[in-house]
């Protein structure tokens, strides 16, 4: 087994500045930037850097999910903020108006970053 003194994941952006003010200010996370990325601080220990990346392309998949205890304050406060929620409505997958998932296993709602990344807030 090697050795190591930590982990981190991270992802990319197309627009370094867009992604500090969405996560910063829309979001209200703690953020810092150094050398042209952002680290985002979830927690103490938790970070997540977001690096820049010209040929960008978002993901297909929930790239960074937010535990919430309460989904339906959580998903109002953000549409204040100005978020939009993804609406689906195929099978297995249909959302409500809020666009909350409640078809089984956690209530989740999905949404996108500036650069087209899927994030999520799940109860």
């Amino acid at each position: 087994m090697f050795t190591h003194k930590s982990a981190f994941s991270g992802f990319s952006s197309n627009d370094i500045g867009k992604a500090k003010e969405f996560y910063g200010q829309t979001l209200g996370l703690k953020v810092t930037e150094d050398h042209g990325s952002l680290t985002l601080h979830i927690t103490e220990s938790a970070k997540v850097l977001i690096y820049p990346k010209a040929n960008h392309t978002p993901a297909t998949y929930t790239i960074l999910n937010f535990q919430v205890p309460d989904i339906e304050k959580a998903v109002d406060e953000l549409v204040k903020s100005g978020v939009r929620f993804e609406h689906y409505d195929y099978d297995p997958i249909r959302t409500d108006e809020k666009g909350i998932f409640r078809g089984g296993g956690p209530l989740i709602a999905w949404f996108k970053d500036p650069a087209g990344n899927i994030l999520s807030v799940l109860e």
